[in-house]
C-alpha cells in the first residue's frame, strides 16, 4: 500500500528554516518563520502565562479528558474576547481546536458538511495553508484580488470587482486583522463596504483571526470581526492564541460559528462536536486552561494585556525604523508602506531572484515572495537589511 504514495512538495517555510539552520555564517538573519521574537531572538513565555502555569500546577488535580468542544469556560472567554457582545450568546456555537490551523480545518469541514457545493473565496495572496487545506478537502475554490504590489497596499477596486461575482451561499475567507502574508489591511470604511457587498450577495464570511492584539491593539484588531459577526445571519470565526498569548506549541485555538437563531445554534454545536470527534476527539486543554485563567483573573489579564502591548509597540517601532532605513538607503519612498502595514509580516515586493541574492550574498532569509517577519529584526539588523535590499534592487 505505502509504496503507492507520492512524495509531497516541501513546505517552503519549513524548508527555509532548515536552510537557515544549516547556514554556518555568523550574522545570518532569519525573517522567514512566523513567530514573534524579542530583541535577543527569543520567543519568550509571557509573564502572565508563567504565572498561570504556576497557579495551575498548584491546583490542578486531574488530567482526564475535557469535553468534545473543550471547556465551556474557555469557549465563553474566547467569545467574549473576540466578540465582546457583538452577537447574542444564544446565536454562538464554538469548539476548542488544536491551534488556529485546527480551527480553519474544522471550519472548512463544517462548510463541506453543510454545503458541499459552496465555493470558498480566498485573497490573492493568502496564508499558504488556506488553499492547501481547501484543495485537500476537495472544496471548490476561487481567488479575489487583494494586494497591490506597486503601492504595497490593498487593491480595493480589484477586491470589490471580484467579490461582486460571489454567489449566494459562497464562503469568503477574510483576514480579521494583520493580513498574512502582506501586512496590508482594510481601513474601517473599506470593511464597511466589503460587509455591505457580501451581505447583499448572500455570502457566508469565514474570518481568520490569528493576530488579535498585534496590529492596532486588542480591541481595535477585533473591530472588523465584530462588525462582520453582527451583520450576517451566519459567520464562521477561526481564532488562534499562538501569537497573542505566545503559546505556539500548546496548539490553542477556537472555532466560533454564528447561526441565525438559538435553534439553529443547537444543531451547529452538535455538528461542531461531531467534527471534533471525527478528527481528534478531545481538543488540547493545557493552553486553553491557561488562556481561561488569564482572561478570568483581573491581575493576570492586566499583565498579559500590558506585555501584549509591549510586543505590538516593538513591532511598530521596527516597522518605522525599517521604512526610514530603506528610504535612506534607496533615496526613495518605495518602501514607506512598511510603516503603514500591521502585524508581523510585510511583503517587500522583491523578485524571487532578489530574494535568492539576499540569502546567498548576505545570509538574509525570507520567503520567496519577499514576505518578511518584522519581529525577526532588531536595532542591529534593521540597517543591515536595508543596506542589503538596496544593493539587490
Amino acid at each position: 500500500m505505502l509504496e503507492a504514495l507520492k512524495a509531497q512538495p516541501q513546505d517552503k517555510i519549513l524548508q527555509l528554516i532548515q536552510m537557515y539552520r544549516e547556514d554556518t555564517r555568523e550574522g545570518k538573519i532569519d525573517l522567514g518563520v512566523g513567530v514573534y521574537k524579542d530583541a535577543t531572538g527569543l520567543t519568550p513565555v509571557m509573564r502572565a502565562v508563567k504565572a498561570a502555569e504556576q497557579q495551575l500546577w498548584q491546583v490542578e488535580t486531574t488530567k482526564t479528558y475535557t469535553g468534545l468542544a473543550g471547556e465551556p469556560a474557555y469557549n465563553a472567554a474566547m467569545q467574549a474576547m473576540i466578540l465582546d457582545g457583538a452577537v447574542a450568546a444564544a446565536r454562538l456555537a464554538s469548539v476548542a481546536t488544536p491551534g488556529g490551523t485546527g480551527a480553519i480545518r474544522q471550519a472548512l469541514e463544517l462548510v463541506k458538511l453543510a454545503s458541499p457545493g459552496a465555493t470558498v473565496w480566498i485573497s490573492a495572496p493568502t496564508w499558504p495553508n488556506h488553499p492547501s487545506i481547501i484543495k485537500y478537502l476537495g472544496i471548490p475554490m476561487a481567488e479575489y484580488r487583494y494586494f497591490d504590489a506597486t503601492t504595497g497596499g490593498v487593491d480595493f477596486a480589484g477586491l470589490l470587482a471580484d467579490l461582486g461575482t460571489v454567489k449566494p451561499g459562497d464562503v469568503v475567507l477574510l483576514h480579521g486583522c494583520c493580513h498574512n502574508p502582506t501586512g496590508a489591511n482594510l481601513d474601517p470604511a473599506q470593511w464597511a463596504e466589503v460587509v455591505a457587498l457580501l451581505a447583499a450577495k448572500g455570502a457566508v464570511p469565514l474570518v481568520d483571526l490569528a493576530y488579535q492584539g498585534f496590529g492596532d491593539g486588542l480591541e481595535a484588531d477585533a473591530a472588523a470581526t465584530r462588525l462582520v459577526a453582527a451583520s450576517f445571519p451566519e459567520v464562521l470565526i477561526a481564532a488562534s492564541c499562538s501569537k497573542n498569548f505566545g503559546i505556539y506549541r500548546e496548539r490553542t485555538g477556537v472555532l466560533i460559528a454564528v447561526s441565525k437563531d438559538a435553534e439553529a445554534t443547537k444543531i451547529t454545536q452538535q455538528n461542531l462536536a461531531f467534527l471534533n470527534r471525527q478528527n481528534y476527539s478531545f481538543p488540547p486543554d493545557h493552553g486553553a486552561r491557561l488562556v481561561t485563567m488569564i482572561l478570568e483573573d483581573d491581575a493576570l489579564r492586566a499583565d498579559w494585556k500590558a506585555e501584549l502591548e509591549e510586543v505590538r509597540l516593538n513591532m511598530l517601532g521596527l516597522r518605522q525604523a525599517l521604512a526610514d532605513a530603506l528610504r535612506a538607503e534607496t533615496n526613495s519612498d518605495r518602501f514607506d508602506f512598511v510603516a503603514r502595514h500591521r502585524g508581523m509580516f510585510s511583503r517587500l515586493g522583491l523578485t524571487e531572484a532578489q530574494v535568492v541574492r539576499l540569502r546567498e550574498e548576505f545570509g538574509i532569509y525570507m520567503v520567496g515572495d519577499s514576505r518578511i517577519n518584522i519581529a525577526g529584526l532588531n536595532a542591529r539588523t534593521v540597517p543591515l537589511l536595508a543596506r542589503a535590499v538596496a544593493s539587490v534592487l
